[in-house]
């Protein structure tokens, strides 16, 4: 059942599209949407300080479940005041479960009708996550936002296999919703829908988890390997049926064009390892392509790695030197680059917001339909 500790208020909406200006209430704090949650997995985001992602504008951030029972475990969290305490972060923290975790260790788990056993991937120990107890470790950090345990079906999966995860993960979910929480300190639970890519399953998922009231719905099960026109394709199909007063999150999807279509189906929260990680690779994002700042023609370039963009990181520093602390190894390169990735994706979703207000974001999303997506970076899938 819903709580209290979050409410969701629409602002405003486009008058062409299914694109909605929202504002997400937690205990934590306010999150204006949509908005795009950076990815620290392990408690961290990686390289990142917690005082450079308020100046870069992060609202809200993402842990993930069953990292931090793997390490360094949510009772040694608990014990230390809550992961609000631990990372030094006081604004609003969604944790995933750990779903896509037991996807992606195929080789490591068991899955069984009450819950996945697995093994420990840093020390080999044996851990059982069913779906109370996942939400009684959401519980032990004090997060904002926990995310039910589901099952993400592999892609391509035979109709039987992706209509058992659904199903599986339908009935985890109603054992999820009856976990006590505290009304008013929460964490508030969303569902995920499942159904891979087929429509019939995805309304039948959504259908059910309506029927529990949880406080947010998410679509689960995509960027796991489909092509972008198939995600798109799911997304607009399913966005629109979940409830209207709830948010909506899109996991896992990040890609700067995708995220605008997803807006315009419906979609209010993100989260994708996509900035950070291509960030340590090289990879940059700006207003007039991707960048890999390795290459040679970039090794007396003397300019900013985006002109138009105004993070710390292009205000300061020329393509010249970024490349010369990437190619020498220097580990300030991995920092610079996310903070320039996290401003493009961040200053991103001001701007959709701002044009949701302003009345002009089909001018923003045909800008986005224009572009060329060929030779899309790796690294694009959840981690």
């Amino acid at each position: 059942m819903a709580t209290q500790c979050s409410s969701f208020e629409v602002l405003t909406e486009d008058g062409g599209s299914e694109a909605r200006r929202g504002q997400l209430q937690l205990p934590h704090g306010t999150v204006q949407t949509p908005a795009f949650m950076p990815v620290g997995t392990h408690a961290a985001v990686r390289g990142i300080t917690p005082w450079e992602l308020e100046d870069l504008g992060a609202d809200i951030i993402l842990s993930n479940t069953f990292h931090c029972i793997c390490r360094p475990g949510t009772e040694y969290i608990a014990e230390r005041g809550g992961l609000h305490s631990f990372m030094a972060w006081d604004k609003p923290i969604l944790v995933d479960s750990g779903g896509f975790q037991v996807f992606s260790m195929s080789d490591r788990r068991k899955i069984d009708d009450d819950g996945v056993t697995f093994s420990n991937p840093w020390n080999g120990d044996r851990v059982r996550m069913t779906p109370e107890s996942c939400v009684q470790s959401q519980i032990d950090m004090g997060v904002d936002v926990g995310m039910v345990l589901d099952e993400c079906p592999p892609l391509p999966g035979t109709p039987g296999q992706v209509r058992a995860a659904m199903n599986r993960s339908m009935d985890w979910a109603a054992r999820a919703v009856r976990v006590e929480r505290d009304p008013v300190n929460g964490p508030a639970l969303f569902g995920i829908v499942q159904g891979g890519l087929d429509e019939d399953l995805r309304k039948e998922s959504a259908d059910r988890l309506a029927a529990l009231e949880f406080d947010g719905y998410a679509l689960g099960g995509l960027s796991v390997g489909e092509s972008p026109e198939a995600m798109r394709k799911v997304v607009a199909f399913a966005a629109p049926r979940l409830p209207r007063g709830r948010v909506r999150y899109l996991m896992g999807v990040g890609y700067p064009e995708d995220i605008v279509e997803a807006v315009a189906a419906g979609i209010d929260l993100f989260d994708c390892v996509l900035p950070t990680r291509n960030a340590r690779n090289g990879n940059l994002f700006t207003s007039r392509g991707r960048i890999i700042i390795k290459h040679a023609k970039h090794r007396n370039d003397d300019g900013p790695i985006d002109p138009d963009c105004a993070c710390p990181v292009c205000q300061r520093f020329s393509r010249a030197y970024l490349r010369h602390l990437f190619v020498t190894g220097d580990g300030l390169a991995a920092r610079l680059h996310s903070i320039h990735n996290l401003h493009h994706w961040l200053d991103l979703m001001r701007r959709i917001r701002a044009s949701i207000e302003d009345g002009t974001f089909g001018d923003l999303l045909a800008q986005a339909q224009q572009r060329d997506e060929a030779g899309r970076p790796p690294s694009a899938q959840r981690a």
